[in-house]
């Protein structure tokens, strides 16, 4: 059986529906706007994201980093629960850093890959 698809924003699940909370379209594009400051590709592409949950206006984001030593750990989770909290119908963001699954680089997209001369 395959895994899904990381890229797909149909996987980030919440109780309110599309009139009461963000669409999935205005998540991928807050996370799109934070970058890795080492590789010039943001964090959605890259695959660090593994979950969006939105409920009552919370946003609890699961994500990772390309390796346990990067020197973003402890910044990089409040970067994306700033961008995550300009998004119609979230208050509050938290970014919860997990390594498990570890990441690999097939999690990154195909525009991620372009972007590093990868493929």
């Amino acid at each position: 059986m395959s895994q899904p698809d990381p890229h797909d924003p149909a996987r980030f699940t919440g109780s309110q529906g599309p009139e009461e909370g963000p669409s999935q379209d205005d998540i991928v594009r807050a996370l799109k706007t934070v970058f890795d400051p080492e590789i010039p590709v943001d964090i959605y592409e890259l695959g660090l994201i593994y979950d969006v949950k939105i409920e009552n206006r919370h946003a609890h984001i699961t994500m990772t980093l390309t390796a346990p030593g990067c020197p973003v750990a402890g910044t990089m989770p409040r970067l994306i629960e700033l961008a995550m909290m300009t998004v119609d119908g979230v208050d509050d963001a938290e970014a919860e850093l997990v390594w498990d699954p570890p990441w690999e680089p097939s999690r990154m997209s195909e525009v991620a890959r372009l972007e590093l001369g990868m493929d």
